[in-house]
C-alpha cells in the first residue's frame, strides 16, 4: 500500500531504546525479501557495535541504515568501509542536545554518512522520535544550510502540515510515521496519499 501510494524509502524501526517495533526480526525480513527492488528498505537503530550492525544488515538484506543513537566514528568508519554500498543516515535529534552540538555532530558525522535526518526528542518520555510531535524547524533549516549532505525532515509531520515543513526547512525529503497512522496504529491508506501528494506539490 505504501510503496502504491508513492513512498520511495520504508523504515523499519528495530532493536530500539524507547518505542516497541512494529514487527518481529523474522517478519521484516520477509517483508523486506517481498519488497526486493521495488523500494528502498531502511533498518532504523540505535546499535552502536558494528559487528552486530553488518550482521543485523545481512540478516534483514536492506539497503539503507539509519543510525538513531550515538555512534563513535571508530564504528561508523568500518561500516562505511564494510558496507560500501550501503546508504547510511544519520538522525540529528532535535532538543535532546544543545543546538550547537548539533552543528558538531553534523561535521563530524558528515564524511561516513550519506544523508542526515532530523527528528523530536520528548522530554516527557525520553524517545527520540516516533514522538508525533514537531520541534523547532528553524533548527533544521540552519542545519540544512550547513550541511554538506542531504537532509530528511522528520517530527510530527502530517498531511496538514508537511507543506509548511518543506517550505521552511527546505529538506531533501521528509519522513513520517505516526502522522499517518489509524487509531490503531495502521498505517491508513487515506492519510498516506494525503501526505504524500501534500509532500510532492510542496517539493
Amino acid at each position: 500500500m505504501l510503496i502504491k501510494h508513492g513512498v520511495e524509502y520504508l523504515g523499519f524501526p528495530l532493536r530500539l531504546d524507547v518505542n516497541q517495533p512494529d514487527l518481529s526480526e523474522q517478519m521484516a525480513k520477509e517483508v523486506i525479501a517481498d519488497i526486493g527492488q521495488s523500494c528502498k528498505t531502511v533498518l532504523i537503530t540505535y546499535q552502536d557495535n558494528v559487528n552486530e550492525i553488518i550482521d543485523f544488515i545481512d540478516f534483514l538484506g536492506v539497503s539503507c541504515i539509519q543510525l538513531h543513537g550515538p555512534i563513535d566514528l571508530h564504528p561508523l568508519r568500518k561500516l562505511r568501509e564494510s558496507k560500501k554500498q550501503l546508504f547510511i543516515i544519520k538522525s540529528l535529534v532535535v532538543g535532546e542536545t544543545e543546538d550547537a552540538q548539533l552543528v558538531v555532530d553534523l561535521e563530524r558525522y558528515s564524511p561516513y554518512v550519506d544523508a542526515f535526518i532530523t527528528d523530536t526528542f520528548d522530554p516527557e518520555t525520553g524517545a527520540k522520535g516516533a514522538t508525533g510531535k514537531t520541534h523547532d524547524w528553524a533548527v533544521s533549516r540552519k542545519l540544512v544550510e550547513l550541511a554538506t549532505r542531504p537532509v530528511i525532515s522528520a517530527g510530527g509531520l502530517t498531511d496538514k502540515n508537511v507543506s509548511e515543513a518543506i517550505m521552511q526547512v527546505r529538506p531533501a525529503g521528509v519522513d513520517v510515521h505516526t502522522g499517518v497512522e489509524a487509531d490503531d496504529g495502521s498505517k491508513d491508506p487515506k492519510l498516506v496519499e494525503r501526505f504524500v501528494t501534500a509532500a510532492k506539490a510542496a517539493f
